[in-house]
């Protein structure tokens, strides 16, 4: 370990910006492993950190500790502190390392002591209340608007126009550019060839992509759809979007739309 936790994070001081934020949350959120319930709280923490997803920390008092088993593995943390690890062993099941707990938090962590955290794929299943929860906790502060609009959206690709509509949906997400899906038959299919790529996102749930073939050329991943959302979000199911970074361009309105840059960017 590089530091011993306690007192003030040094990590602040050399990144002034970075957040770290913790906030409580009244859902019951479960974890299985194994067939067996290794948490079950009401108590849950939700940490929100500067490059990373939301992680759930559990209060040690809702955890099956008799599952866990301490490892020697350690690792630091400039802003939270030193880490303790666990091995899971649930039914026929083993998960090293899968658990890890500040035992002494750094003072701006300090609402994390007593509590352990979980790697998101080292268990089997999450649940919120009664519902599966993909990929990692929904992030409070995150918010996904589904709104119809009339306003013409066009996409080009290779000098090519892909999709042209009047119908589209606009999924307005926090942090995110804007994604316009639209109806199937407003879009070129004749062009997209179905891959085997599928994401998940905590938002929406799992969508399925396409490649498009022009000019000779094959553009991977290039379009994608869900074709069984969430019901929060459940209007945009089999409709189909594009990713903006990777086409020619695209107009909404006759006016093209700036080039957004993330991490699907070409």
């Amino acid at each position: 370990m590089n530091e011993m936790s306690s007192g003030t994070a040094p990590g602040f001081a050399k990144h002034p910006g970075y957040v770290l934020e913790v906030l409580s949350t009244p859902k019951r959120v479960r974890v299985v492993f194994g067939g067996e319930t290794l948490a079950d709280t009401t108590a849950a923490l939700i940490v929100r950190e500067s490059g990373h997803m939301p992680v759930y920390y559990l209060p040690r008092a809702d955890i099956r500790l008799d599952l866990l088993t301490a490892t020697d593995h350690s690792s630091y943390c400039p802003f939270k502190g030193t880490a303790a690890y666990w091995s899971i062993a649930a039914g026929d099941k083993v998960a090293e390392n899968a658990v890890w707990s500040y035992p002494s938090p750094y003072r701006e962590a300090g609402a994390l002591k007593d509590h352990m955290a979980f790697y998101w794929n080292r268990v089997d299943h999450w649940y919120e209340e009664d519902e599966e929860v993909l990929k990692h906790p929904r992030d409070p502060k995150v918010r996904v608007d589904v709104l119809s609009s009339r306003r013409e959206v066009s996409v080009r690709l290779e000098g090519e126009l892909v999709a042209k509509s009047s119908n589209a949906l606009f999924v307005f997400e926090t942090g995110m550019p804007v994604r316009y899906y639209l109806p199937a038959e407003d879009v070129r299919m004749d062009l997209l060839r179905p891959v085997e790529t599928s994401s998940i996102c905590p938002y929406k749930g799992k969508a399925r992509y396409w490649q498009a073939e022009l000019g000779g050329k094959v553009f991977d991943d290039i379009a994608w759809a869900y074709p069984d959302p969430f019901d929060e979000v459940r209007r945009i199911r089999d409709r189909i979007a594009f990713f903006d970074e990777r086409v020619d361009e695209v107009f909404v309105d006759g006016i093209a739309q700036a080039r957004p840059k993330t991490q699907w960017s070409a």
